[in-house]
């Protein structure tokens, strides 16, 4: 049995003394910052753009960009479907108002590249019935510019024109229409999920007061993000989607850190401990918990900086700020607040005033019933009154009497739910992205459904360098007897560059199509001619291979700092790997519901999207991200606590259970909480953010009911005390330069408090409830006894 840690606690100082020594000084520091990040971040969203899914150092980037300089009409963004009712296209009438629209739209700044089926008669600029016809623009700059421009077109050139009706479509359209939306929705998921997690903050704190601590931390943590956010997209791209995982973990992580830190104040508290005493060992121990979840949040988020598309690195941005500033904030405002509030922090029980009714309407005389039915031993965290954590302590000792079940059974049926994976498409995000309703949405759908080949599907070859006529021609006839070629127009030529459009047989990103890129990219040419392929196909083709590239560098970096950090907290090596096999099979559950909802379209209509039958390219690894960290978040909870136990009584199951007794219902309530966030941001009437938000709410509430519940338990009953396991110069490290979540309190003498389980060690009161019937007061919880 490794000894049992015997040591007096360290003398409240340093850190503890560096936050509390001025607490209301340290509070109007934060508000004052607050108020500073509100005015740097103001507008933040209007600078983000909508896009980002391009790897920028790939062969359709370049080609992209040498087109659009270039040709500008080889590559339109803006397209105006003129719809001419039923006199038809040709229509005298109709074909002059379309000439009048189509030359006011070249005198507009910063348009170029105007063409028309009235100007070149091309038949992929005509509906099959003859009555919709397309004007087509490129509207320069990025995609700010590019927006301001589309405001200022929209209300000139759409709607009722004469005897047409014009509606705006396009790229450009698309990604406007798209940003709009994302900021009208996360508007409206802040307002469905701040007043939810409120009420279940009070449900589970049961005092308003405490209640209110977890939403201030997360509020500061936003608004401190959105400023950071501000400040980047000074020097770089930004994806409006990362507001999205600002708000989602702003919310959520706050309240995971304030609601462990609150939770061991108030149990401090509730032991007799004064106010300074309390805040200084929950420093000790759930502050370092923090400060390690934090650590590996922010690790497993900041994988994503090594993928070149700025829609993943966007995300790292938001997530690695708002979880060090949720951090910061729980650690240095938090304790601030408990050091001005003491015993307060339990004012406004609202339970206390449901039970209080119930015990006046008990009879009288109820004895120890009437006790229990009064609830002073409600623990901080919730739970029953009489017995808060026991479930949690029964459902240890039932997993680990039949580990090998559980173990077994758990990991088979989450392995089952993953399975569907196993059949994901990719492909890249498009107008089906948005509400069937969206004008730009309406559009696309009219020109894919309604006009004659496969619009949006065509791909360009562009051809550089000093190749004669005759070579041009050459390389013609050699795309035209590929087998995935429908038709081949061009080249089309100036100075000494040109492009082809090639129409494939295939649908626009299907397999078919995407090993048409591969095959034009394999064509020779004359040795004059430097070949590039873009297209939709291409950019797809190009994202997927990035990642591919870039996957197995990020995945180090996750597997490698966990690894690293879990054992620095643990001391043990076998820990931190079942901490990442766990983790990757609670994540298994959620990827398997991605590809059976979003991409096979199973309750599409339930919740209202298209399905297009394949996954954006980029969304598994940054849900992988994302909810990777977040069940390291409540891995480290759940470790540190047994870890503690174990090093103060050497029992290996007992401290199993008791980690479970008293995080399990944290866990729990911290992941309802979350997942209520993240179901708020899954409202989102954009798919991508759909999918991102509803999948990590699915991940988070298996994560913590049914790996942290059932498996983990389980599998380190079946690992035994070799869980604690490492080879002797690690431990030597461990010693040296591993932390761990505060040091044991010195034990009592056994007699004075009798062990049932006869470990030779004092178990910490379970709650105020215990420590209530050690001390045979009959204090309220926020009292802390008199010793």
């Amino acid at each position: 049995m490794p000894e049992v840690n015997r040591s007096a606690p360290p003398p409240v100082g340093g850190w503890t003394r560096f936050v509390t020594a001025r607490p209301r000084l340290a509070l109007l520091a934060a508000l004052v910052i607050t108020a500073l990040a509100v005015f740097a971040g103001s507008g933040v969203a209007d600078r983000m753009g909508s896009g980002g899914w391009q790897a920028p150092d790939a062969e359709s980037t370049y080609a992209t960009e040498v087109l659009a300089r270039e040709f500008p009409a080889s590559q339109p963004n803006l397209l105006l479907l003129v719809d001419s009712g039923s006199a038809g296209v040709d229509d005298p009438a109709v074909a002059a108002e379309a000439a009048r629209l189509a030359e006011r739209l070249k005198a507009e700044p910063g348009i170029s590249g105007v063409g028309s089926y009235w100007e070149t008669a091309s038949p992929a600029l005509r509906s099959e019935d003859g009555r919709e016809a397309i004007i087509a623009a490129r509207i320069g700059g990025d995609e700010k510019t590019a927006g301001e421009a589309l405001d200022r077109l929209a209300p000139a050139f759409a709607g009722e024109r004469g005897p047409v009706t014009v509606s705006l479509g396009g790229p450009v359209a698309v990604q406007h229409e798209m940003q709009t939306i994302i900021q009208e929705d996360l508007l409206r998921a802040e307002l469905i999920a701040l007043p939810v997690t409120l009420v279940l903050l009070v449900m589970v704190f049961g005092s308003a007061v405490a209640a209110m601590l977890p939403l201030a931390v997360g509020i500061v943590a936003i608004l401190g993000t959105n400023a950071v956010l501000r400040g980047l997209t000074e020097f770089t791209d930004v994806s409006v989607f990362a507001m999205n995982l600002t708000t989602a973990l702003g919310l959520g992580l706050a309240i995971d850190y304030a609601l462990f830190i609150v939770r061991r104040f108030r149990e401090e508290l509730a032991t007799g401990a004064d106010t300074r005493t309390a805040v200084g060992t929950t420093l000790r121990t759930a502050g370092r918990t923090v400060l390690f979840s934090a650590l590996t949040v922010a690790v497993s988020l900041s994988a994503m900086l090594v993928f070149p598309q700025y829609f993943l690195r966007s995300f790292a941005y938001a997530g690695i700020a708002v979880v060090l500033l949720a951090a910061a904030a729980a650690l240095i405002l938090l304790p601030a607040a408990l050091m001005l509030l003491g015993p307060r922090i339990n004012s406004l029980d609202l339970r206390r005033l449901l039970r209080r009714r119930k015990k006046a309407a008990a009879p009288a005389g109820a004895g120890p019933a009437g006790a229990a039915a009064d609830g002073r031993g409600a623990g901080p965290a919730g739970g029953t009154d009489a017995s808060p954590g026991r479930g949690w302590a029964w459902l240890g000792a039932l997993v680990m009497r039949r580990a090998p079940v559980f173990a077994i059974v758990t990991t088979v049926g989450l392995l089952l739910l993953g399975l569907p994976f196993l059949g994901v498409k990719f492909g890249t995000a498009d107008d089906r992205q948005l509400p069937a309703s969206a004008e730009s949405r309406v559009v696309q759908e009219h020109i894919r459904d309604g006009f004659p080949g496969s619009p949006g599907g065509g791909l360009e070859v562009l051809a550089e360098g000093k190749g004669s006529r005759a070579d041009l021609a050459d390389l013609k006839s050699r795309i035209e007897q590929l087998p995935g070629v429908l038709r081949v127009e061009g080249p089309v030529a100036e100075g000494p560059a040109a492009y082809y459009s090639v129409l494939p047989k295939g649908e626009a990103v299907g397999e078919e199509t995407q090993q048409l890129v591969r095959d034009l990219r394999a064509v020779p040419s004359a040795s004059s001619l430097d070949l590039s392929v873009t297209g939709t196909a291409a950019v797809l083709v190009d994202s997927k291979d990035a990642i591919a590239d870039r996957l197995p560098w990020a995945l180090a970096i996750i597997v490698v700092a966990t690894l690293l950090l879990v054992f620095l907290l643990t001391g043990s090596v076998l820990i931190p790997l079942q901490a990442v096999v766990l983790n990757a099979l609670s994540l298994t559950a959620m990827f398997g519901a991605v590809v059976w909802v979003f991409q096979d379209g199973n309750l599409s209509g339930l919740l209202a999207f298209t399905s297009t039958g394949d996954i954006e390219t980029t969304l598994p690894v940054l849900m992988f991200c994302v909810a990777f960290g977040l069940s390291m978040d409540y891995g480290v909870f759940l470790i540190s606590r047994i870890k503690e136990e174990y090093d103060r009584t050497g029992d290996h199951e007992h401290s199993v259970t008791f980690g479970l007794r008293h995080t399990g219902g944290l866990i729990t309530a911290a992941a309802v909480i979350l997942a209520v966030v993240m179901v708020a941001i899954g409202t989102s009437r954009v798919t991508n953010t759909k999918m991102l938000g509803l999948g990590i709410a699915l991940a988070v509430l298996m994560d913590a009911m049914v790996v942290r519940s059932l498996l983990v338990p389980a599998v380190m009953k079946l690992m035994g005390r070799s869980t604690w396991w490492a080879p002797a110069p690690l431990r030597a490290f461990h010693r040296r330069f591993g932390l761990s979540e505060g040091e044991a309190a010195p034990a009592a003498d056994p007699a004075a408090v009798p062990d049932p389980a006869g470990r030779g060690g004092v178990e910490a009161p379970e709650s105020p409830a215990e420590a209530e019937e050690i001390s045979g007061t009959s204090r309220d919880i926020g009292e802390p006894a008199r010793r």
